[in-house]
């Protein structure tokens, strides 16, 4: 972990920030009291997409609108 003074620091952001990307950590001071961490993000992970994740997996028949043959006997009794 570096600490750094303020004043060194907004002279050193763009290196201090490669830094913080490849993992050391950074406490920025002022009057030798810790002011601010700066860290790295972890990756957000991915997530599966919401749409067409099934794609392939589900299919439709061309006569699914048909009516039952069980339902129409129903029907007929009546």
């Amino acid at each position: 972990m570096k600490t750094i003074d303020i004043t060194q620091a907004l002279a050193e952001i763009s290196e201090l920030i490669a830094k913080a990307v490849d993992g050391e950590e950074i406490i920025i001071t002022k009057n030798n009291q810790p002011i601010v961490k700066l860290v790295g993000l972890q990756p957000l992970p991915q997530r599966p997409p919401l749409f067409s994740s099934d794609y392939g997996l589900i299919s439709i028949t061309d006569d699914f609108d048909e009516p039952l043959e069980e339902f129409f006997n129903l029907l007929q009794l009546k």
